[in-house]
């Protein structure tokens, strides 16, 4: 089993949720989250008054899933939040030990 976490822009939200579910996603974690990578924040004005934003807004997407779906759950990723621009985001990819449905004791892939 893998934990795909993405950081996407905002706006690309609903593409890439009804794009994953496309590709048999079933469920996944939203978090509204603030950061920065090589895009390193911008400048703003406020009131007259120029002020550095150092860490943007984005989206953190958690989808747990079976070790074979994830090729196809990345290749959607990279081609739906894909704006080409700079500051589209990250996915990383780890291993899950082990994963337990609270409801039902379902442990493992039965659990996802």
């Amino acid at each position: 089993m893998k934990m795909i976490t993405a950081i996407i822009k905002p706006f690309k939200l609903d593409d890439v949720r009804d794009a994953l579910e496309e590709v048999g996603v079933r469920g996944m974690t939203i978090t509204e989250v603030k950061g920065f990578g090589r895009q390193k924040g911008h400048t703003e004005l406020y009131r007259g008054a120029e002020y550095v934003v150092d860490f943007l807004p984005k989206l953190k997407i958690e989808i747990a899933t079976t070790s074979d779906q994830v090729d196809r759950i990345v290749e959607t990723l990279v081609q739906i939040a894909n704006n080409g621009k700079i500051g589209d985001g990250k996915i990383f990819i780890s291993n899950l030990e082990q994963v337990v449905r609270i409801r039902t004791g379902e442990i493992g892939d039965q659990a996802l």
